[in-house]
């Protein structure tokens, strides 16, 4: 519960950094004229969004499940993973079309402004990012279990965003050289296509978890192989392997075994095949061939 606390501290300290630093990033893009840093500003305001309703749907998916919701509330979590992505989609076509529009009018730009803001970005998307590592590495170590998924989620964010700014940064430097403004509109064109191929690749994987797809790191065929090759088991039917939430994968099985005298170590032998592959729920039928279902 400690550890769980202090995950949520770093990422609400992930959440106020990213907040400050975009009205910083948008009164800086202003200030330099560059259409890139303001979509980047758009982009780190939408990812502190995002960092706090995973604070929020964090603490909410805790519930306990209830006569409305069998499986407890943990789902919630991907109707605001569809909202976000859905959101940086709609601001990244605003984005490309601002950047394709003005992509042949030269308007002169503060490199050195728009340097030293890419600078500020990396440091404190960097910052952020090794906050929460440390505090998801803490957990793996002293409760040897997975990362958690809002965890891993926004540590990808914040190593995107800093590799977005090494691009703006790059630019910048390009820009104080040659005079090529019209890179800037070539950076906010790239960061919108950036945005765009996250949000969509998070919609893809949200919709395949509410569609309950069988999870991307689970193989039936392996898991089935595994069941049928337990002693005493005739035959393995109705496996079906889904994820609840991302996180946590659920599992039903009807096994039917050749005697009623080996139902406890199959019992075992088949609960032991879904741990090995980290399935964390499973229903289990177990018949024996005198009395199968007709």
């Amino acid at each position: 519960m400690e550890t769980k606390h202090k995950a949520n501290k770093q990422l609400s300290l992930a959440f106020f950094l990213n907040l400050l630093f975009a009205i910083v990033e948008l009164i800086g893009g202003i200030l330099t004229n560059s259409t890139a840093i303001i979509a980047d500003a758009f982009h780190d305001f939408m990812d502190a969004v995002a960092i706090g309703i995973a604070v929020y749907m964090d603490k909410y998916s805790q519930k306990p499940a209830s006569e409305k919701f069998a499986y407890g509330y943990r789902r919630f979590s991907l109707l605001s993973a569809i909202i976000m992505s859905a959101i940086l989609l709609i601001g990244a076509v605003f984005m490309l079309y601002n950047g394709l529009t003005f992509i042949n009018e030269t308007k002169e730009v503060n490199s050195v402004g728009m340097f030293a803001l890419a600078v500020l970005g990396i440091a404190v998307n960097g910052f952020a990012f090794l906050k929460i590592k440390k505090g998801d590495s803490h957990a793996h170590h002293h409760h040897n279990h997975a990362p958690d998924a809002n965890s891993k989620a926004i540590m990808l964010h914040l190593l995107e965003d800093v590799l977005g700014w090494v691009a703006v940064l790059i630019g910048a430097v390009v820009m104080y050289f040659t005079n090529w403004f019209w890179i800037d509109n070539l950076l906010t064109i790239f960061i919108a296509f950036f945005i765009s191929y996250n949000a969509l690749k998070n919609l893809s994987s949200t919709f395949r978890i509410l569609l309950q797809a069988v999870p991307p790191n689970i193989v039936v065929k392996e898991i089935k192989t595994s069941l049928e090759n337990i002693p005493h088991v005739v035959t393995v039917e109705q496996l079906h392997i889904w994820s609840l939430d991302g996180n946590k994968t659920i599992a039903s099985v009807i096994i039917t075994i050749s005697d009623l005298l080996y139902y406890n170590s199959t019992q075992l032998n088949v609960k032991q095949v879904f741990t090995n592959y980290k399935i964390q729920q499973l229903t289990l039928q177990i018949n024996t061939l005198e009395n199968i279902p007709k």
